[in-house]
């Protein structure tokens, strides 16, 4: 039987007109007319002033950090339950992650901690170069509770929304706190380049700066000149492309992948401990995972023996993120709580989440998932 995958690329035929509009017009190396095209689209679509498109998310975050002025020595504190790049883009400036545990409500970095955290930090004299905050698996942070604290103690915040374009806070898209916002377009994400990224910022200047260290920080004048350390962290023409007609999409893509979640809350919600992912009262998740949390005492097997029976069926399911502080790259940095993102990541699985599921594959899926249920 044909694979299903966790999220799968989803195109359509409006890409590959874009693609080959950029063939010919024989902008193949990075920078172009796409790239223009899709910057100014991506910030319209997000509702922000300046977009920077980038080579990947985690450029994007690398980019975010240095420009918020993280340096080598400092601390960046960062939410634990997220992806490896998150703490590696803080790594490459010589900084130091210190973790921040997840609340039950959003399953995001929990504020109470955090102002916790930056209280005791403040009475030490030793307050964190940056707060890293990770919108997760398409749900926006609280940000009215995070931003004032932040800004109480001069704080500068990245939003790592790599997980959550199409997703909203209080009806306004993800990416418009903080400094600056990283977004991704690997190919499992929502929309996707291939392999991409965007950052956004309300401020030109820090837009421009970008630009400037991301083509290897090349000064002006007729020969190759630098008086910075730069990146080669600029997107291709060609992927840009492919962003476009990914973009035009981008709501379509959202309702799908909330239609999949909606699904499996219809045919498993009545099992026995089984849960689901909430969402925040504050916002509108994207859904880009559909992520549940199974509970052996009462459902009867383990995540990890629910994955292994979707596999034997030829589908991809995934646990969720390993905390960072579990992670044995990281292993001995500081982490502020940590037993929230523990019991989710021992408990949580993510089912597939493609927007070109159909009903009769939720319902394949459901089905394994069910008949590992034990009373």
């Amino acid at each position: 039987m044909e694979r299903i995958y966790l999220s799968p690329p989803h195109m359509d035929g409006v890409e590959l007109d874009l693609l080959r509009e950029a063939f010919d017009s024989n902008w193949i190396a990075p920078l172009g007319p796409q790239v223009d095209a899709f910057e100014e689209e991506f910030a319209q679509a997000v509702d922000m002033p300046h977009a920077v498109a980038l080579s990947s998310g985690t450029a994007a975050l690398h980019l975010g950090l240095i420009l918020s002025g993280v340096e080598a020595g400092d601390e960046v504190l960062c939410s634990t339950l997220t992806f490896a790049a998150s703490a590696n883009a803080i790594t490459y400036l010589g900084a130091t992650p210190v973790f921040v545990d997840s609340d039950r409500q959003s399953w995001n970095m929990d504020p109470d901690l955090l102002a916790e955290d930056l209280a005791d930090r403040a009475q030490s004299g030793r307050l964190p170069g940056a707060v890293l905050v990770v919108d997760l698996y398409g749900q926006s942070a609280d940000y009215e509770r995070i931003m004032p604290i932040c800004d109480e103690f001069g704080v500068a915040v990245v939003e790592d929304a790599a997980e959550a374009l199409g997703a909203e806070y209080r009806d306004r898209p993800v990416g418009g706190f903080g400094t600056c916002a990283a977004f991704s377009f690997n190919g499992n994400k929502v929309i996707t380049t291939s392999g991409g990224g965007m950052l956004v910022s309300g401020d030109e200047k820090f837009a421009d700066r970008a630009r400037f260290l991301s083509t290897q920080a090349r000064d002006p004048g007729p020969h190759h000149e630098h008086s910075v350390i730069g990146y080669n962290y600029r997107l291709s023409n060609l992927l840009a492309a492919v962003g476009r007609g990914q973009l035009l999409q981008l709501s379509d893509r959202v309702e799908a992948r909330r239609r999949n979640f909606d699904t499996y809350v219809e045919l498993l919600s009545h099992l026995p401990g089984i849960g689901f992912m909430p969402e925040a009262h504050y916002g509108r998740s994207s859904r880009w995972l559909s992520c549940i949390t199974l509970d052996p005492e009462h459902f009867g097997a383990t995540r990890g023996e629910v994955r292994l029976e979707l596999e034997a069926n030829n589908i991809e399911a995934r646990p969720l993120w390993m905390p960072m502080h579990m992670q044995p790259v990281f292993k001995g940095l500081p982490v502020v709580g940590g037993s929230v993102a523990e019991g989710l990541f021992e408990r949580g699985l993510c089912l597939p989440s493609g927007s070109s599921l159909t009903h009769q594959q939720l319902g394949r899926i459901a089905s394994i998932v069910a008949g590992c249920q034990r009373s």
